[in-house]
Protein backbone atom coordinates (compact mmCIF):
# COMPACT_ATOMS: atom_id res chain seq x y z
CA UNK A 1 0.00 0.00 0.00
CA UNK A 2 1.22 3.22 -0.66
CA UNK A 3 2.04 5.94 2.11
CA UNK A 4 0.29 9.30 2.09
CA UNK A 5 1.13 12.76 3.72
CA UNK A 6 3.99 14.83 3.08
CA UNK A 7 6.00 11.48 2.52
CA UNK A 8 3.82 10.43 -0.15
CA UNK A 9 3.82 14.06 -1.62
CA UNK A 10 7.67 14.36 -1.62
CA UNK A 11 7.82 10.82 -3.48
CA UNK A 12 5.67 11.77 -6.07
CA UNK A 13 7.82 14.65 -6.60
CA UNK A 14 10.69 12.85 -7.36
CA UNK A 15 9.01 10.68 -9.30
CA UNK A 16 7.48 13.03 -11.71
CA UNK A 17 11.56 14.56 -11.60
CA UNK A 18 12.80 11.59 -12.39
CA UNK A 19 10.34 10.46 -15.43
CA UNK A 20 10.36 13.98 -16.89
CA UNK A 21 14.70 13.90 -16.99
CA UNK A 22 14.38 10.44 -18.82
CA UNK A 23 15.71 8.54 -16.07
CA UNK A 24 14.90 4.69 -15.17
CA UNK A 25 14.64 3.79 -11.26
CA UNK A 26 17.79 1.90 -11.47
CA UNK A 27 19.74 4.94 -12.92
CA UNK A 28 19.01 7.59 -10.82
CA UNK A 29 19.30 5.48 -8.03
CA UNK A 30 23.05 4.63 -8.97
CA UNK A 31 23.54 8.21 -9.70
CA UNK A 32 22.28 9.37 -5.76
CA UNK A 33 24.08 5.72 -4.65
CA UNK A 34 21.39 4.65 -3.21
CA UNK A 35 20.07 1.15 -3.51
CA UNK A 36 17.08 0.75 -6.32
CA UNK A 37 14.84 -1.22 -3.53
CA UNK A 38 15.15 2.24 -1.27
CA UNK A 39 14.31 4.82 -4.08
CA UNK A 40 11.31 2.79 -4.83
CA UNK A 41 10.08 2.85 -1.54
CA UNK A 42 10.91 6.42 -1.72
CA UNK A 43 8.85 7.41 -4.50
CA UNK A 44 5.65 5.11 -4.03
CA UNK A 45 5.77 7.16 0.40
CA UNK A 46 6.47 3.82 1.91
CA UNK A 47 10.16 4.90 3.22
CA UNK A 48 10.65 7.57 5.00
CA UNK A 49 12.86 10.26 3.30
CA UNK A 50 15.76 11.38 5.21
CA UNK A 51 17.80 14.19 4.75
CA UNK A 52 20.91 12.65 3.03
CA UNK A 53 18.80 10.60 0.25
CA UNK A 54 16.85 13.84 -0.30
CA UNK A 55 20.34 15.67 -0.93
CA UNK A 56 21.92 12.06 -2.86
CA UNK A 57 18.84 12.67 -5.48
CA UNK A 58 18.13 16.40 -5.79
CA UNK A 59 21.78 16.57 -7.37
CA UNK A 60 21.52 13.88 -10.09
CA UNK A 61 17.98 15.62 -10.69
CA UNK A 62 19.54 18.46 -11.04
CA UNK A 63 17.33 20.39 -8.90
CA UNK A 64 17.54 22.26 -5.18
CA UNK A 65 16.21 20.52 -2.44
CA UNK A 66 13.92 23.01 -2.17
CA UNK A 67 12.06 21.17 -5.43
CA UNK A 68 11.80 18.17 -3.21
CA UNK A 69 9.02 19.69 -0.65
CA UNK A 70 7.73 21.46 -3.29
CA UNK A 71 8.80 24.93 -2.09
CA UNK A 72 6.67 25.02 0.41
CA UNK A 73 7.58 27.63 3.52
CA UNK A 74 7.63 25.84 6.67
CA UNK A 75 8.52 22.23 5.56
CA UNK A 76 10.73 20.71 7.85
CA UNK A 77 13.79 18.62 6.64
CA UNK A 78 15.07 16.92 9.97
CA UNK A 79 17.59 13.81 10.57
CA UNK A 80 19.17 12.73 13.79
CA UNK A 81 20.65 16.16 16.00
CA UNK A 82 19.90 18.45 12.73
CA UNK A 83 17.00 20.58 11.75
CA UNK A 84 16.40 22.82 8.91
CA UNK A 85 13.05 24.39 8.38
CA UNK A 86 12.32 25.92 4.71
CA UNK A 87 11.83 30.16 5.74
CA UNK A 88 11.88 31.34 2.12
CA UNK A 89 12.51 30.33 -1.67
CA UNK A 90 13.21 33.11 -4.24
CA UNK A 91 13.38 32.15 -8.20
CA UNK A 92 14.57 34.78 -10.53
CA UNK A 93 15.87 33.70 -13.83
CA UNK A 94 19.53 33.08 -13.02
CA UNK A 95 18.97 31.18 -9.70
CA UNK A 96 16.58 29.74 -6.82
CA UNK A 97 17.49 30.86 -3.81
CA UNK A 98 16.61 28.97 -0.43
CA UNK A 99 16.50 30.09 2.71
CA UNK A 100 17.01 27.94 6.38
CA UNK A 101 16.66 28.12 9.53
CA UNK A 102 18.79 25.27 10.91
CA UNK A 103 19.34 23.82 14.45
CA UNK A 104 22.54 21.37 14.53
CA UNK A 105 22.89 19.79 18.35
CA UNK A 106 26.19 20.76 19.60
CA UNK A 107 28.77 18.09 18.19
CA UNK A 108 27.29 16.62 15.38
CA UNK A 109 28.55 16.68 11.85
CA UNK A 110 25.75 17.22 8.90
CA UNK A 111 27.83 15.70 6.05
CA UNK A 112 26.40 16.85 2.38
CA UNK A 113 27.25 15.08 -0.92
CA UNK A 114 27.71 17.92 -4.21
CA UNK A 115 24.43 19.82 -4.86
CA UNK A 116 24.27 20.69 -8.73
CA UNK A 117 27.32 21.82 -10.59
CA UNK A 118 27.61 26.01 -9.98
CA UNK A 119 25.56 25.77 -6.51
CA UNK A 120 27.13 27.61 -3.51
CA UNK A 121 25.98 27.60 0.59
CA UNK A 122 26.37 29.85 3.22
CA UNK A 123 25.65 30.17 6.95
CA UNK A 124 25.14 32.79 8.85
CA UNK A 125 26.19 31.53 12.67
CA UNK A 126 23.10 32.72 15.07
CA UNK A 127 23.99 30.65 17.78
CA UNK A 128 27.14 28.32 18.95
CA UNK A 129 30.19 27.81 15.90
CA UNK A 130 30.57 25.68 13.21
CA UNK A 131 33.81 24.51 11.08
CA UNK A 132 32.61 23.74 6.99
CA UNK A 133 34.90 21.63 5.24
CA UNK A 134 35.09 20.73 1.81
CA UNK A 135 37.77 18.96 -0.38
CA UNK A 136 40.68 20.63 1.12
CA UNK A 137 39.46 23.83 3.03
CA UNK A 138 38.17 24.35 6.38
CA UNK A 139 36.34 27.52 7.79
CA UNK A 140 35.37 28.05 10.51
CA UNK A 141 32.75 30.83 12.68
CA UNK A 142 31.22 31.53 15.55
CA UNK A 143 27.59 33.96 16.84
CA UNK A 144 27.19 36.60 14.59
CA UNK A 145 30.08 35.35 11.83
CA UNK A 146 29.39 33.91 8.05
CA UNK A 147 30.92 31.62 5.74
CA UNK A 148 30.32 31.00 1.87
CA UNK A 149 31.87 27.44 -0.18
CA UNK A 150 30.87 25.93 -3.08
CA UNK A 151 28.59 23.39 -2.84
CA UNK A 152 28.87 21.50 -5.84
CA UNK A 153 31.47 19.44 -4.06
CA UNK A 154 30.85 17.12 -1.21
CA UNK A 155 31.11 18.77 2.05
CA UNK A 156 30.02 19.41 6.00
CA UNK A 157 29.39 21.15 8.54
CA UNK A 158 30.36 20.38 12.24
CA UNK A 159 28.47 22.11 15.28
CA UNK A 160 31.43 23.00 17.52
CA UNK A 161 31.68 23.68 20.75
CA UNK A 162 28.86 22.94 24.24
CA UNK A 163 26.11 25.26 22.43
CA UNK A 164 23.64 23.93 19.73
CA UNK A 165 24.56 25.50 15.98
CA UNK A 166 21.55 28.08 15.14
CA UNK A 167 22.01 29.13 11.33
CA UNK A 168 20.59 31.21 8.69
CA UNK A 169 21.26 28.93 5.72
CA UNK A 170 21.11 29.76 2.23
CA UNK A 171 21.55 27.85 -0.92
CA UNK A 172 22.08 29.44 -4.25
CA UNK A 173 21.31 26.88 -7.27
CA UNK A 174 22.12 28.68 -10.78
CA UNK A 175 18.98 28.08 -13.63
Amino acid sequence: MAGSGPRAEVGARVRALRTERGLSLSALADAAGIGKGSLSELETGQRNPTLETLYAVAGPLGVPLAALVDFRAGSVIADDGFEGVLLHTEHTAGATSEVYLLRVAAGTTRSSPAHAPGVVEQLLVLAGGCRVEYGEESLEASAGGHVRWPADVPHRYTATGDVDLRAVNVIVTPA
